[in-house]
């Protein structure tokens, strides 16, 4: 995977490096494929899926935010994509074929847009253990459920000429879809 600059913040932080490897392994993107990021934040998912998807679409109810994903995706010589300052999921296309879910904020009504529309592939990721539930239940109920996995990332640093590690906090990966 190609190393993905992200010079500019949005105050929310991207998803870290490793979520987003097993994020675009779940989601399993093609030159043939419409991808849509709710939530866009960084970019950094947009970032990443514009290496591999045929058509990307970032949606960003916050301005301040999209910008973020503007800059950045220029910081890294992507073209292309479709940014949509807007509210999900009255801002989604009807011809996604995977989706990521970079908040939780209306994910049952995305939820819905994604099944009713047949959204082949849908990822969500959630840090916090009661959304994660209440998300799992909500993907079942629209029988879009597939997997859920938690994942904890440590990264390595120098402490005193050896090496410890710092633990990121853990990240539950829900995946899915009609397909």
């Amino acid at each position: 995977m190609a190393r993905t600059a992200l010079p500019h913040d949005a105050k929310a932080g991207p998803t870290k490096p490793e979520v987003r490897s097993v994020t675009l392994g779940k989601l399993g993107l093609a030159g043939s494929d419409h991808f849509v990021e709710v939530g866009s934040c960084t970019g950094a998912v947009t970032i990443e899926a514009a290496r591999l998807a045929g058509r990307v679409t970032a949606i960003e109810r916050k301005p301040e935010r999209l910008e973020a994903t503007r800059k950045n995706l220029a910081a890294n010589g992507i073209e292309g994509v479709e940014l949509i300052e807007g509210e999900a999921p009255e801002a989604l296309p009807d011809d996604a074929d995977a989706l990521f879910l970079g908040g939780s904020r209306n994910y049952a009504d995305v939820l819905d847009h994604a099944a009713e529309t047949g959204v082949d592939r849908v990822v969500m990721n959630v840090s916090r253990l009661e959304v994660a539930g209440d998300a799992v239940r909500a993907f079942r109920e629209r029988d879009l459920f597939g997997e859920v996995i938690q994942m904890q990332v440590s990264t390595g640093y120098e402490l005193a000429g050896a090496t410890s590690f710092d633990a990121d906090n853990p990240v539950y990966v829900i995946s899915g879809g009609t397909a």
